[in-house]
């Protein structure tokens, strides 16, 4: 008996959803007009509905910053700050909400609040140590113009590493330059040793030392770099005509066909690309320029420039070559 009634009486329930869905004049389908507010029938056009309640904001937006300026449900959580972007941090600016200047007693109380919020926000010093260490990944990440997504995983691995124990004996800026390398070479933006040592801190030498040791310590899967990575962002630099850069970019794909680039600076071999293309596309580019941009000495890009137009001519003469 019991069972019966509560089949009639989940039956019961289906068909009044049902008919809530439906128009109670001619059964035809509901639609929710959001920009007038009702709920009108598709077929007769009855309006079933009027005045419904808007859920969503009461302010328009018309791209991401002013939607960012106008929420007021906080930023995103985030890697790249210590506490993950959920503590509070009080302006700099000695203003009230209406923009009118504070006192000097208010002035005084706001930068008691100030200093005693930053003490709440690095209770020990681990929190200290990554807030440090954070602040120097975005500022390198800026001087060497990395997008968000490097900056978010070089956080990361730096959070590995601290919380692995890897820094003791090591510098906060070493580690912190050297998990910026590993993050850029892992989202395929990387840049070469010369460009993180002159942003860096530290010296090339410890900072290639704590790539090293953080690589082998958390495993972290880096292939090496590819000289084709880093032609679009020369070519930028450089000017180059799209003819230019597709001829460098075949140079490079012969070399590494014909394996010259192994164990050769891939930065090296795409500066020599690049001088080698534009000789080959009569482009007024000198190896100083190239030098200048690429930060390589103008004798590796000679050396290196021999070496890809040699690359091309083998394949050239090669038999498969000469069969196609």
């Amino acid at each position: 008996m019991t069972t019966n009634t509560t089949h009639r009486e989940t039956e019961a329930e289906r068909v009044e959803d049902e008919s809530e869905e439906l128009c109670p004049e001619c059964g035809g389908a509901l639609h929710n007009d959001e920009a007038q507010a009702e709920t009108v029938c598709n077929d007769c056009g009855l309006v079933v509905e009027e005045d419904a309640i808007d859920r969503g904001p009461e302010w328009r937006a018309f791209d991401s910053s002013e939607k960012d300026k106008k929420s007021r449900v906080g930023a995103p959580t985030t890697k790249m700050m210590h506490d993950d972007g959920l503590s509070t941090n009080i302006g700099w600016q000695n203003k009230d909400a209406y923009g009118n200047s504070l006192s000097a007693s208010q002035r005084q109380k706001m930068q008691r609040l100030r200093t005693w919020n930053e003490r709440f926000r690095t209770r020990d010093h681990k929190e200290r140590n990554l807030k440090q260490a954070l602040g120097e990944i975005d500022r390198m990440a800026s001087a060497l113009g990395l997008p968000e997504n490097v900056r978010e995983t070089a956080s990361v691995i730096y959070r590995r590493a601290l919380a692995e124990d890897l820094l003791p004996g090591r510098s906060i800026e070493g580690i912190a330059t050297a998990s910026l390398h590993a993050a850029a070479r892992m989202g395929n933006v990387p840049r070469s040793l010369d460009e993180m040592a002159a942003v860096s801190r530290v010296d090339q030498a410890t900072f290639k030392r704590a790539y090293r040791y953080i690589v082998r310590e958390l495993s972290l899967e880096v292939q090496p770099a590819d000289p084709l990575e880093y032609l679009p962002r020369f070519a930028s630099e450089l000017e180059l005509s799209d003819e230019t850069e597709h001829r460098a970019r075949e140079l490079l794909e012969t070399a590494k066909r014909q394996n010259v680039h192994s164990g050769k600076s891939p930065v090296g071999l795409a500066a020599a690309a690049i001088y080698a293309a534009g000789v080959l596309c009569n482009d007024a580019l000198t190896q100083t320029e190239v030098s200048d941009v690429t930060d390589m000495s103008e004798v590796t890009i000679r050396n290196r420039y021999q070496e890809l137009l040699q690359a091309a001519e083998n394949e050239a003469a090669s038999p498969a070559s000469t069969a196609a």
